[in-house]
């Protein structure tokens, strides 16, 4: 289809369809109190076209332009043929980029005239490229950023039936009945089977066999004869083309400025001019005209567009606004598809997009950049429209960057300083300015070197995206992108004007800040005020520095931080590497001179000084002090009175988002010293809104008697440069400085004091969601304000027997080692000629992997290629398994402070390492199965549902009583899609690394208006204004989309979060919808496996059970299982709520005892990683009872039911709740044990005959509830605030047997469903599988 445009065009589809769940109470309350803003209106209006079906009808909005209604037109399938055109309304041309809202007279009524316009050489070429794409001709291309299988989705495949995928899969695979995806598709006869303790498979990451599309035609290309001769150039000549029809006929085009013709060239013969024929071989669109030259292109272009509608829209548009995620794992080159077609108009495209000069493509980033920022922000419309160019400039700004910034990795750009060092060269391309991440000119050499520079490139990209994030009036930063490829860091910026300007003798390059180091100092009075700005904002410390003569300068920021006034007069800040102070302790304790007698974690030699806090922990820091300012001014107040009520006094650590303070200081304070931060509310309406729930929660927190509290007066600051060898002159300064000293180890000190112990407690208690890979886990630990180096840390703080704290120390030890072996390789890289580079990085996995297959593995070098790179460095030759393993020991002393005894990589965790390296390196890897240890067998892992075995450890001990173990019938099943693995001396070969994608680190900021409107609808729901909340939430989602565009990181977390939303007020087609597109967005933006990915699976298989499909939902909840297999491995921590959730699924559709087996899997996991005597085992004793009694074993049944009866009794008191609950159960069970034990006598004695009961108290029974899956690093209590409404979670079901049954039978009524013991979905109990302790566990994933 039809790329950006298709893209675009969906824009609106989300949110006119989740509307439709809120219509009906928004259409009451008119929901217009937007007073002050333009009203959006939708409507449908007629628009006239020039050929059949000669009008169509369009639906808009009044705040869309005109450029959006053309979008919309083309995207319709009659209407495609046009792209050169323009509108008319009662016979005036309207301008592109009006609103229609502007249009004079223009209403429901009204009807607008699609008129074709005359070409240029542009209009000329994009149609051409547009006409390609539409007709499936443009073929694969080779990007240079996009890797292999860019923006991939499995989402399509996961849900295919086996009649129409078992052919192509089995033809593909080799295998029967089984999807090349890993999923099985007949998943009836095997769920029972399915192996939980088997190692992931590859095979879950693999795109499915796809036929290849119909061809409308066989090729269109441009002619060997353009450019046009001047001559034919005046008469209107713009592109010759050659076409080849599917029927073998050549016809040679004219590309004219009135439309396309057949001429009467040959590749012989020059004859541009119109050939005379029986028919008309002319058309304005070139699609027309191929529909005139060969018979057969209207059936088979009909053809491919069924092809294409039977993919989901959102998997096949391209990606405008954001890279697409590149899959570590892909197919063989061999078995690829499509495959590698010729296609001479593939060396043609840059031509087709940047003409002749080649000028199309350049633009001027830096003005773009400023000139966006200078844009007006007054109403939600001027804000709406700069927020969107910002998202669609910094997509393109780091799409240019990247490209270039490979290119200077692979040398291809020549420096504009060939004399200089190589890491001192400078590069332009495209108008961006490259450097390399290293110190090539020494300015970080007392601070590292070039480690210090390495890490100040990342810094500074996340000092510009807080900068960015501001939005400060007046203060300016370039565009700014750091690459990581082949070894290299690659830093792109946009070119500030005058940044390279010769400056007169005594006058400074730098204006605002240190100019040679810390040796002269700037301080022109010019930045203080938007310097003042920015400071107060990230709590930056007013503060002196001195220069090398001692005279004092007192700066706003750093003197790190420099300001540059560019000759356009703008204020630019650049070097934000510092906008942070440096972690002092951990400096004093691990950098400095090396001590020889010193040694392991002791010794003084940390790579780099620009060890700094991040700016989560300052925050976290900021807001503890905020709460201790506001508790002891209310403690001097209660004195008065004698009472001291205090905030309560909660840890606050996360450093994710400041709500609870901002709760906190609007039901206690009569200002916030933070509000003058805050950008303006997207409308009056808005505001007016926050007010409300604002005095609600006021009204509701504190009691009339409690007093307000200033806090204007309230300040925190610190000083960035404490501890950067500041030189004070006088006594004061020095007392200055001490103090200031003072205030940044105590920041220092919560961090290893508070945060980090929290954190472990938080994640050993299970209150948060637990990792699922190092991203996840770096993730997490960032938003708390923790840095990477204190991996070391967090591994021995988590050194205990708890089994959740074992989990994360081998998920610290496993990241620790993945990123040493990136510093590690990257150093060999960087000096590697690139056609060596895939030898150099399977030479180091075979000694870090495959040394257990080869203990002397050896490079694969083409050794006649080595002769003519006389300069390059193969001393990556010499390493061998045991000296990597010292080099990585060593770096992870060395970075992390934690000394690794054993092997580097667990057993049986070598394929979640590989992807770790990958992803972190950007290596794409042949998708097979690579051999590790010896004695593995080619089949690595299972694909699940067809597993052979019925995992004994996680069935055999729970369900035993009477239950006999199925056994294989022929060992492990056939792997599909990918080869086994021939037999080899080496675990990976030079030829299994198939490409090299680059890490980009960008600074692109978030929409603010989009999270207003997202946080305002959250607050709305939480004060029951339902739908005032959902049009918030509505108005949200149509700002994500509008702003980002549809495929995007941003757009895909909204997905996720709205799903949830709704699905706790119980609109379950909207949470469907919005979750599945959450699925396919995360999917090609974040990636196939992503954590966040297989947690949008989660949910969305839940909802779909919610929304009565549990078949659908049990496919998406197993796809996520084998996912979480290849990136942690089997009994993650919470898979528990997964697998109890699929049990659940199967027990609603009636498959009792495939349920059974999977509650026995979900408890031994639970015994593995909580104990067998805590009260989650005891919930799930109390399930899996219900469980085994509906599967007719009551025996079993009673007993569980006593475990966990007994457990509640010993933890809770025989007086709680879930304690008299279970006592109730147990005798009801006990009751029908003896009945059903009474009845098979009776029975075997010939008195009765055999009856099966359907209902009864004989087979009484509890029904569970599934609950979504917290993200990584989610607490319960902010999961539980996307609810809406109070459900009690983890808490035992009280409905009698009889209920239950008619239920599980399908017999429920909606007062059932809708009871207050059975909320939730269809009347069960969501969150079943919580602790009973926390009543508030989370219901949702927010």
């Amino acid at each position: 289809m039809a790329g950006k445009s298709n893209n675009d065009a969906t824009t609106s589809e989300p949110s006119n369809e989740v509307a439709k769940t809120s219509a009906a109470d928004s259409n009451e309350e008119d929901g217009n109190e937007q007073d002050g803003q333009a009203i959006e209106h939708i409507y449908s209006f007629t628009v006239k076209l020039p050929h059949k079906p000669g009008k169509t009808k369009i639906q808009v909005s009044t705040q869309e332009q005109v450029q959006d209604v053309r979008q919309s037109i083309v995207d319709q399938p009659y209407a495609m043929q046009y792209t050169c055109f323009h509108l008319e309304h009662n016979g005036e041309r309207i301008n592109d980029f009006v609103e229609l809202s502007e249009v004079p007279g223009l209403n429901a009524d009204s009807s607008l005239t699609l008129v074709e316009d005359a070409y240029n050489e542009k209009e000329a070429r994009m149609h051409v490229m547009r006409i390609r794409e539409l007709i499936g001709a443009a073929g694969d291309r080779t990007d240079t950023i996009h890797g292999i299988e860019a923006g991939l989705s499995l989402h399509d495949s996961v849900t295919e039936n086996t009649t129409s995928t078992g052919a192509a899969a089995a033809a593909a695979a080799g295998a029967n009945g089984q999807s090349s995806n890993g999923v099985h598709n007949n998943i009836d006869n095997n769920i029972g089977e399915y192996q939980f303790e088997a190692p992931g498979s590859i095979n879950s990451l693999l795109p499915p066999h796809q036929p290849p599309a119909p061809k409308a035609i066989k090729s269109v290309s441009l002619s060997p004869w353009n450019p046009p001769p001047y001559h034919l150039r005046t008469r209107g000549h713009l592109l010759y083309l050659v076409l080849v029809t599917n029927e073998g006929e050549q016809y040679h085009i004219t590309s004219h400025v009135s439309g396309f013709f057949v001429n009467k060239s040959s590749h012989n013969k020059f004859d541009p001019f119109p050939k005379q024929g029986p028919k008309n071989l002319s058309a304005h669109s070139l699609l027309v005209l191929m529909q005139k030259l060969s018979p057969s292109f209207e059936s088979s272009f009909q053809s491919l567009l069924e092809h294409s509608s039977k993919r989901e829209p959102l998997a096949m548009f391209q990606l405008s606004n954001a890279i697409p995620a590149s899959p570590w794992l892909v197919p063989a080159p061999s078995t690829s598809n499509p495959e590698h077609q010729p296609d001479i108009t593939r060396t043609q495209e840059n031509y087709l997009m940047a003409g002749t000069e080649g000028t199309d493509t350049l633009r001027d980033w830096n003005e773009e950049f400023q000139s966006t920022r200078e844009l007006p922000k007054e109403t939600v419309q001027d804000k709406v429209f700069r927020e969107r160019l910002t998202s669609k400039l910094f997509a393109d700004y780091n799409e240019a960057a990247t490209r270039g910034a490979v290119l200077v990795a692979r040398g291809e750009i020549p420096p504009l300083n060939p004399t200089e060092g190589r890491d001192a060269q400078i590069f332009v391309y495209n108008n961006v300015f490259f450097s390399f991440g290293a110190d090539g000119v020494g300015t970080f050499a007392t601070e590292g070197g070039d480690e210090a520079a390495r890490v100040a490139t990342g810094k500074d990209v996340m000092g510009v995206k807080a900068v960015n994030q501001l939005d400060i009036n007046g203060l300016f930063t370039p565009g700014t992108v750091v690459v990581d490829y082949l070894g290299k860091r690659i830093v792109g910026q946009s070119i500030v004007p005058g940044i390279f300007k010769q400056r007169e003798p005594g006058e400074h390059q730098i204006d605002y800040g240190g100019v040679e180091g810390k040796d002269v100092v700037a301080d022109n009075e010019a930045f203080q005020s938007v310097f003042e700005k920015l400071s107060g904002a990230l709590h930056v410390k007013k503060h002196t520095v001195w220069d090398k003569e001692g005279k004092s300068h007192l700066l706003e920021g750093s003197v790190e931080t420099k300001g540059l006034i560019g000759t356009d007069a703008r204020k630019y800040v650049l070097d934000l590497y510092r906008i942070t102070p440096l972690d002092v302790p951990w400096i004093e304790q691990h950098y400095g001179e090396t001590d020889e007698e010193k040694t392991g974690a002791n010794r003084k030699d940390y790579p780099h000084r620009m060890a700094v806090l991040r700016p989560e922990l300052i925050a976290a820091y900021a807001r503890e002090k905020l709460r201790e300012y506001v508790n002891a001014e209310l403690a001097k107040t209660a004195e008065k009175t004698q009472e001291q009520p205090t905030i309560e006094d909660e840890p606050k650590t996360n450093g994710t988002t400041d709500k609870p303070v901002k709760d906190e200081a609007t039901a206690t304070t009569e200002s916030d010293d933070s509000s003058e931060e805050k950008k303006d509310d997207s409308s009056e309406e808005k505001k007016d809104d926050s007010s409300l729930v604002k005095s609600d929660e006021a009204r509701k927190d504190a009691t009339p008697e409690q007093p307000r509290v200033d806090v204007s007066n309230f300040t925190f600051t610190l000083n960035p440069d404490v501890f950067a060898g500041q030189k004070p002159q006088s006594d004061e300064e020095k007392e200055e400085m001490d103090k200031d000293e003072v205030e940044v180890r105590a920041v220092c000190t919560y961090l290893t004091g508070q945060v980090l112990p929290h954190l472990i407690s938080e994640l050993n208690e299970g209150e948060v969601g637990f990792p699922m890979d190092g991203e996840s886990l770096s993730t997490l630990l960032h938003k708390r304000g923790i840095n990477i180096r204190y991996l070391g840390m967090l591994a021995s703080l988590s050194g205990t027997d708890q089994p959740r704290l074992e989990a994360l120390q081998r998920l610290a030890v496993q990241e620790m080692v993945s990123r040493g072996f990136k510093h590690v390789i990257n150093r060999k890289l960087r000096n590697v000629p690139p056609p060596f580079a895939t030898a150099c990085v399977a030479h180091l996995l075979n000694c870090l992997l495959g040394s257990n297959i080869n203990s002397k593995p050896v490079a694969d070098l083409d050794a006649s290629l080595k002769g003519i790179y006389p300069d390059a460095e193969f001393d990556f030759e010499n390493s061998t398994p045991d000296s990597l393993h010292a080099e990585l020991v060593e770096q992870i002393r060395l970075r992390y402070r934690y000394e690794l005894k054993g092997d580097l990589v667990e057993s049986g965790k070598e394929l979640q390492m590989l992807r770790e390296i990958s992803l972190k390196l950007g290596l794409q890897l042949v998708a097979k199965d690579y051999v590790f240890v010896e004695a593995k067998k080619h089949t690595n892992g299972t694909n699940g549902v067809h597993a052979a075995l019925t995992n004994g450890e996680a069935n055999g001990h729970l369900g035993g009583e009477g239950k006999k173990k199925k056994k294989s019938k022929s060992g492990s099943p056939q792997r599909s899609a990918s080869p086994c693995m021939a037999k080899t001396t080496q675990t990976f070969q030079a030829d299994d690394i198939l490409n090299f994608v680059p890490v980009i680190k960008e600074a692109s900021p978030k929409s603010v208006l989009a999270e207003e409107a997202y946080d305002g609808g959250r607050m709305s729901l939480a004060q029951d204004q339902k739908e005032l909340g959902q049009e918030l939430l509505l108005e949200s989602l149509s700002l994500h989309e509008q702003i980002y565009g549809i495929l995007h990181p941003e757009v895909a977390r909204q997905y996720l979060q709205l799903s949830t939303l709704y699905y706790s007020m119980d609109e379950k087609n909207a949470a469907v919808e919005l979750a599945r597109k959450a699925v396919i967005v995360a999917e090609r933006t974040l990636g196939i496996d992503a954590s966040e990915t297989i947690l949008a699976y989660l949910n969305l298989g839940l909802f779909e059970h919610a929304n009565g499909n549990s078949e659908i939902g049990l496919r998406y909840v197993l796809h996520a299982l084998e996912l979480w297999k290849v990136v942690y491995g089997p009994n993650h921590p919470d898979s528990i709520t997964t697998i109890n959730n699929a049990a659940v699924m199967l027990q609603s559709m009636k498959r009792y005892h495939e349920s059974r087996i999977w509650f026995e899997a979900s408890l031994a996991i639970s015994e593995k990683v909580s104990g067998k005597n805590s009260v989650n085992t005891a919930t799930l004793l109390f399930q899996l009872a219900q469980s085994l009694a509906l599967d007719k074993d009551s025996h079993a049944a009673v007993n569980r039911m006593r475990e966990s009866c007994t457990i509640f009794r010993n933890k809770l008191g025989p007086e709680d709740r879930n304690t008299k609950e279970a006592e109730g159960w147990l005798d009801q069970l006990t009751q029908s044990a003896v009945l059903t034990a009474k009845r098979e006598k009776d029975i075997k004695s010939g008195k009765l005959k055999r009856v099966h009961f359907t209902s009864g108290r004989s087979n009484g029974v509890g029904s569970m509830g599934a609950r979504p899956q917290l993200q990584p690093g989610q607490s319960s209590a902010d999961a539980a605030s996307g609810s809406v409404t109070s459900r009690r979670v983890g808490e035992i079901d009280n409905r009698n047997i009889d209920e239950l049954i008619k239920y599980i039978d399908g017999a429920g009524t909606e007062k059932g469903k809708k009871s207050s013991t059975g909320g939730g979905v269809g009347g069960k109990k969501r969150g079943r599988t919580g602790n009973p302790k926390r009543r508030t566990a989370a219901v949702a994933v927010v």
